[in-house]
């Protein structure tokens, strides 16, 4: 069993469909994305941040449990091909981040630490009575840079 379908199951997901791997930001749809990648790594290579990594088929994907996107665009300007390319004032992706089930707030155990790691101040704490704030996303202000899936201590968080 790969580690990714081990954690589907761990999920409850029994489809058995693969999920979809996070390109890097300005990457181009799919299809035009695969057509165009070369391979080269250069896009890997380059980000300072070392979340860039190699699926199975060594194209680059996003690994958000290695740290955040800062959107510098290092990967755009090293990629020759044109795999990944900024179209004016276009969002990076459309990735958003989203809180499981198994967040603690949701257990009634106070915990911030997604929103304190936000630096879109998009993840907000709604009061409750009687229970502890609960996380929300505010959507329009997510980048979906991922810098709140690393600190979440149960791993509830993922970008998608």
């Amino acid at each position: 069993m790969t580690d990714i379908s081990r954690r589907q199951f761990l999920r409850g997901d029994f489809t058995g469909k693969r999920p979809a791997l996070p390109r890097p930001p300005w990457a181009r749809p799919e299809a035009a994305f695969a057509a165009a990648c070369t391979r080269c790594c250069d896009c890997v290579n380059l980000c300072p941040q070392h979340i860039l990594t190699l699926d199975r088929e060594a194209r680059p994907t996003v690994d958000f449990s290695r740290g955040e996107c800062t959107f510098c665009g290092r990967c755009v300007e090293a990629c020759a091909p044109r795999a990944l390319e900024k179209c004016g004032e276009a969002p990076p992706w459309e990735l958003k981040a989203r809180i499981g089930g198994g967040c603690l707030a949701k257990t009634n155990v106070t915990c911030h630490a997604c929103g304190d790691a936000c630096p879109a101040q998009a993840i907000r704490f709604r009061p409750a009575v009687m229970t502890a704030a609960q996380p929300e996303v505010d959507e329009p202000l997510c980048t979906g840079c991922g810098a709140c899936q690393t600190p979440c201590p149960v791993q509830a968080i993922r970008i998608a």
